[in-house]
């Protein structure tokens, strides 16, 4: 079999794609992850995802290679990484009472470069959350690098009334069961 990358530096994905005992390595992907004018959340997390596979994939000929990228969208109009508190705070307190939609891109590129896509989209109900719930819990997880401002395999799941989605993992940011399907059909033993 081909050697398996997975195209990100993110510690949760590293986890979830060891949940496959399979073995990979990882890659730093650099690709600008700039929304194009008018792109569409969706849109963005497909190209995204086949970005950082493609630009890995041009480094390791012959191996096999997997992007992934995490798109949270409100009111139709994309939300970035807060990398700070007050951006975190403030995500937080926008999402409060409201449905999000998480749109997960997940792209294989194989050693000849043909590139398989998949989009799964998670919607998130979050309760009314006070400005108080909101603080202890931005400054208990720090969840800065999170697409959402939360980790929902952690207190973050506090933070909502109900989670809507055909694959639990992809919130946390690689769709494990879409991603099994594509190995398996790259000749990979996955169960």
């Amino acid at each position: 079999m081909a050697p398996l990358i997975l195209a990100s530096t993110s510690v949760y994905r590293r986890e979830l794609l060891a949940r496959l005992r399979l073995p990979f390595g990882t890659a730093r992907p650099e690709a600008d992850e700039s929304p194009m004018p008018g792109e569409a959340p969706a849109e963005l997390a497909l190209r995204l995802s086949e970005a950082k596979a493609r630009a890995v994939a041009k480094l390791h000929p012959g191996a096999c290679v997997i992007g992934s990228d995490q798109v949270a969208e409100l009111d139709g109009r994309p939300l970035g990484k807060p990398h700070h508190r007050a951006a975190a705070m403030a995500q937080l307190a926008d999402m409060s009472g409201r449905e999000v939609r998480f749109r997960t891109g997940l792209c294989l590129v194989t050693p000849n470069g043909a590139a398989q896509t998949e989009l799964d989209t998670t919607t998130v109900r979050f309760r009314v959350l006070s400005a108080a719930e909101i603080e202890r819990y931005v400054d208990a997880e720090q969840p800065f690098d999170c697409a959402g401002s939360f980790k929902s395999e952690g207190l973050g799941i506090g933070l909502f009334d109900a989670i809507e989605s055909s694959d639990p993992t992809a919130l946390i940011g690689l769709p494990m069961i879409a991603t099994a399907r594509l190995l398996r059909g790259a000749g990979y033993q996955v169960p």
